[in-house]
């Protein structure tokens, strides 16, 4: 019992000192911290040890619905040392600087459709590229048909901040040749087709179901022996099905069907019909987990990586409830993906290897 007091004593002495340091040298620990800090990260590359071959980042996992966790979508794929965005959600520009993620290396950005929680975090994406990374020409955006009104767009909503920024820091630290993008447009098709073909890096696009939304593809990323596929947004396909066979990482959107079946009774309950008219709406043109892990066995997939949410999962409890049904869909691995999650593909084995970047 002696023993006992002294250690509560011990420890309360300890925690007093800590608090007394703090108000003593607030300041000074404050500023050795933001130091500290400064030199941790500024400058640094999280893709610096990445193998030859591809790594798939999870810049941003979330959907429209607000989740404190995640961003709006955003994958990204580097092969080699050559970083390409797949959809660029609001907040992913930023949390792709705070993954210390090289905007000098990034090449181009793909779009898989133009819902607006898919490209809303564009304009951020393009300041970026162009002040951060250095551009000296304008970012390709490649998207199906339609990729030009939205570059359009973007270019025009920035015309006043690029001319600010260029006449605030002159135009030999932000050379006006790289602000905003250039549309690269392709039309899709229900068979797959090559849309970028370089340096050993092919990217294959074929259409997928999200009517009415349309176009809407699905993209799949080959390099040296290795390969990712990224659904964008669409029911359960058999065209993706196709394009994503024998891929290593299948990136597949899921929405939990009983889970915003509840939702939209509890706001139908509240009074809140307009809302849960949206929330029954939006059933009909996802893919639930249990079919998203169909999709990955038809197409034999090696990994099942879900992202895009709906409803938000806040919290790794509720993960059991919104993978339920999948493990007797899909044999393979079964990952819940979440912001930072990075996946290295290296072309010299045919592991894959998950790590964070946060």
């Amino acid at each position: 019992m002696r023993v006992l007091k002294i250690i509560l004593i011990a420890a309360t002495v300890l925690v007093l000192a800590v608090i007394g340091a703090r108000s003593l040298f607030g300041v000074q620990i404050g500023e050795f911290a933001f130091k500290a800090a400064v030199k941790s990260t500024l400058g640094q590359n999280a893709l610096a040890d990445a193998p030859d071959g591809l790594t798939v980042v999870l810049v941003g996992t979330g959907s429209p619905l607000p989740d404190p966790g995640r961003v709006g979508p955003m994958t990204v794929v580097v092969a080699g040392d050559r970083v390409f965005i797949v959809d660029a959600g609001a907040g992913s520009g930023r949390r792709f600087g705070e993954l210390r993620l090289p905007w000098a290396n990034v090449e181009a950005v793909f779009l898989t459709h133009f819902h607006s929680d898919h490209i809303d975090g564009l304009g951020e994406v393009l300041l970026q590229h162009w002040a951060a990374g250095g551009a000296q020409a304008p970012m390709p955006i490649h998207g199906p048909d339609g990729v030009g009104q939205v570059v359009a767009g973007f270019d025009a909503a920035y015309a006043l901040d690029s001319a600010y920024r260029v006449a605030h820091h002159g135009a030999d630290v932000l050379s006006p040749s790289g602000q905003g993008a250039d549309a690269v447009p392709f039309t899709p098709a229900s068979t797959a087709r090559k849309v970028y073909d370089r340096d050993g890096l092919s990217v294959t696009a074929v259409s997928v179901d999200h009517d009415p939304i349309e176009p809407a593809v699905a993209y799949r990323f080959d390099y040296k022996g290795r390969s990712v596929t990224i659904s964008g947004d669409t029911v359960k396909d058999p065209r993706l099905v196709a394009l994503a066979r024998d891929t290593d990482i299948l990136v597949h959107e899921a929405l939990n069907a009983d889970m915003v079946s509840q939702i939209r009774d509890q706001l139908n309950a509240n009074g809140q019909a307009r809302l849960a008219a949206i929330m029954n709406d939006i059933l009909d043109y996802h893919t639930t987990p249990v079919e998203g892990a169909e999709v990955a066995s038809e197409a034999g997939a090696r990994m099942l990586v879900f992202s895009h949410f709906v409803p938000a999962v806040p919290s790794r409890l509720l993960y059991p409830a919104f993978l339920k049904g999948t493990d007797d869909a899909y044999d393979g691995p079964i990952i819940m993906g979440e912001d930072g999650m990075a996946f290295e593909l290296s072309a010299s084995s045919e592991n894959i290897v998950r790590k964070r970047l946060d």
